[in-house]
């Protein structure tokens, strides 16, 4: 018999919650196969069975808590799948055994067990991970999408009888889903660190021109020579880090009655995920090329997206990005991550008049917003701070000497 035992998350986190079980009592396992998805509260992890054999017992099912080393199962080894009955994984050419094979390469444990718990077929289902591979939010999207009503239920806007407030109405048009851990514990940070922290934001604008001319001109002979795009985030994560090493109190954070300086600067980059935002860290930023910046990006986005991101990838970050652009937004004010003093808000690109030399001339504009703790940081060092990354964004000439 060997335990399957919930692992060390890391030093801030003690416990979970089963999200899921990817098999039942009595079903055969591989060593290393994932058997349940554990949501903590900042990752959800994956727990692989610790031998091959059976599924023997599940000991905490989806939605109990459990702390680290706590015994959740059992697998009895000696028994293998080779060893069950095969009557019914042979009864044609291609065995229901290779089916499942076949499937589990198409989507992955946690999609999979979604799905079957919904009753969905995955071959109507689009994979958009590695070799279309379906993910968990593929099929958290379908869902989304088949259970939006159609057209013609709506109700009618100009009877008053269909508005009427009673309860049986609200029962059956509410749908009540328990916040996920994660969840519970973004909602808690986000009113602890307003509570906690002097808030205040600063505004500027972007002339993208420069930038959009660079890429232009060379992301082919970039995407060729390094096998990734050329996007937006390079660019600014590089002029954030020159701003900071001007203005080191906005790489700072107060630690009990201290202030401390970080001589690294370890960018987060948000990016939206299955359950919710998450802000993994480009460790050591300013030792990467523009290369190196896009592809850490992309790897870290594509674990955040198929929930594989570890606790490791979320610390230690000193400042933080947040790209509301890409969903459309044209100004906002970002809250802080804490413990860190600042963090850069990004919008979108729209064409808008400027005044340039006593003219006007339509230019592409990004809105950005700084938000900075004013405990540590002056507002005259986070207008001049956001100024800096405006220059170095509209002159990149000044990263590529900085790289």
């Amino acid at each position: 018999m060997r335990e399957i035992l919930v692992p060390n998350l890391g030093e801030s986190i003690t416990e979970g919650t089963i999200a899921s079980w990817f098999k039942k009592e009595g079903e055969p396992v591989s060593a290393d196969e994932p058997l349940v998805e554990l949501e903590t509260d900042k990752v959800t992890v994956e727990i692989n069975s610790p031998a091959e054999g059976i599924l023997e017992k599940i000991n905490k099912t989806a939605g109990e808590n459990v702390s680290v080393n706590e015994v959740i199962g059992i697998v009895k080894t000696g028994v293998s799948a080779q060893s069950k009955p095969k009557d019914d994984l042979s009864t044609s050419p291609k065995s229901k055994k290779e089916e499942i094979k076949s499937e589990e390469t198409l989507i992955s444990p946690a999609a999979r067990r979604l799905a079957e718990e919904n009753s969905i077929d995955i071959s109507k289902i689009t994979g958009t991970g590695k070799h279309d591979q379906i993910s968990k939010e593929d099929v958290i999207l379908f869902l989304d999408k088949i259970k939006k009503p159609p057209n013609e239920n709506k109700p009618d806007m100009n009877k008053s009888s269909d508005f009427t407030a009673t309860s049986e109405n609200t029962n059956k048009n509410e749908e009540i889903i328990p916040m996920s851990r994660l969840r519970q514990a973004i909602a808690q940070r986000l009113v602890q660190v307003q509570q906690t922290s002097a808030i205040l934001t600063t505004f500027n604008e972007i002339d993208m021109s420069a930038v959009m001319n660079l890429r232009a001109k060379y992301k082919d002979a970039f995407e060729k020579k390094y096998g990734i795009k050329l996007g937006f985030m390079s660019f600014f994560v590089k002029a954030v880090i020159y701003a900071l090493k001007e203005f080191p109190a906005i790489n700072a954070e107060i630690r009990n009655n201290n202030i401390v300086y970080k001589k690294y600067y370890n960018i987060g980059v948000a990016v939206g995920g299955p359950k919710g935002l998450v802000v993994p860290v480009l460790k050591n930023a300013e030792k990467l090329s523009f290369a190196d910046i896009e592809k850490e990006i992309s790897r870290l986005a594509l674990k955040v997206k198929d929930s594989a991101i570890s606790l490791s990838e979320l610390e230690g970050g000193t400042f933080s990005i947040t790209n509301g652009g890409i969903y459309g937004s044209m100004l906002s004010t970002p809250i802080l991550n804490p413990p860190q003093s600042a963090i850069l808000g990004m919008h979108n690109i729209v064409q808008r008049p400027v005044v340039i030399h006593n003219e006007i001339v339509i230019r592409p504009v990004m809105y950005v917003a700084l938000s900075y703790d004013h405990r540590i940081v002056d507002g005259k060092e986070a207008v001049t701070f956001l100024l800096r990354i405006k220059e170095a964004v509209e002159e990149p000439a000044r990263l590529m000497l900085e790289a």
